[in-house]
């Protein structure tokens, strides 16, 4: 009875411990326990770049796609760099098109299948580059589609910049902001002033009821789990992965200034805390 009830206290003392668990089929992903949303934030996951290559025990090179954010999407060398212990992702001039006919090439790093997380905060210390058509961003996507295909699992994004703009996005979207069309109820994204030059710290606080976007550590945005509405207004009760990339052109950005590039976007450190 006394060997029972030690190992009670023992597996209860290290539950108090411990943030987060890991699904059995899903060692990748952080799940945090339940009830921990007012208590203080421990770092469960970080990455700081300090090596001259990519940890792909954490990250895998974005492929290209057919989608505005991926069409230029490589895993070459070119798009990649490494200095004074940052993540260099590139947008660059396609110099040798006998191969690969696109124009541009852009480089970005995804935490698909290796790391996602549910509720929790990121933090991402980086300094953008600004050209014409240049589209940095970091953001968020499901890991394990609990609602089927985009856009009903969602997407979150941390931060998002555009050409040579004063501010950033950040911004929500899911089935119910792009295929129902609600965009106001609640307000879908938000802006906040920056020096695009500048290192800067881009992150949300995601909790089951609400995700809050900051800037530097200060709150400049919050969308909130509402009800009395379709219910795929809140898609975001399941783990997502990371995303940061420099993408090129788009309907969004608009054309790309050849003459421009390269331009690059500096990642320092990611760090995950539940």
């Amino acid at each position: 009875m006394k060997r029972i009830l030690g190992l009670s206290l023992f597996y209860l003392f290290l539950s108090s411990c411990t943030v987060s668990h890991h699904p059995k089929e899903h060692a990748h992903v952080y799940l945090q326990h339940a009830g921990r949303e007012a208590k203080k934030w421990k770092l469960v996951w970080e990455e700081s770049f300090s090596s001259a290559t990519l940890d792909t025990s954490k990250w895998s090179r974005i492929p290209a796609g057919g989608s505005d954010w991926n069409r230029h999407m490589s895993t070459d060398d070119v798009c990649f760099g490494w200095e004074n212990g940052e993540l260099i992702l590139k947008g660059i001039t396609n110099t040798d098109r006998s191969t690969d006919a696109r124009p541009f090439l852009t480089g970005g790093i995804w935490s698909k299948g290796k790391f996602a997380f549910q509720y929790g905060r990121i933090e991402i210390r980086a300094k953008l580059g600004s050209a014409k058509g240049a589209w940095p961003a970091m953001w968020m996507l499901a890991e394990l589609d609990k609602y089927g295909k985009y856009p009903k699992n969602g997407e979150i994004d941390i931060m998002e910049h555009l050409n040579f703009d004063d501010i950033i996005y950040q911004t929500t979207h899911s089935y119910y902001t792009l295929d129902l069309g609600k965009k106001d109820h609640p307000k879908h994204f938000g802006t906040a002033a920056i020096k695009a030059g500048d290192y800067n710290v881009y992150g949300i606080s995601w909790y089951p009821d609400r995700i809050v976007f900051q800037l530097n550590g200060k709150d400049t945005f919050t969308y909130p789990r509402v009800s009395g509405v379709d219910p795929s207004q809140w898609p975001y009760d399941q783990p997502f992965y990371i995303l940061i990339d420099q993408q090129l052109g788009g309907s969004w950005v608009g054309e790309v200034a050849p003459d421009q590039l390269p331009v690059e976007m500096r990642v320092d450190w990611v760090k995950v805390y539940q």
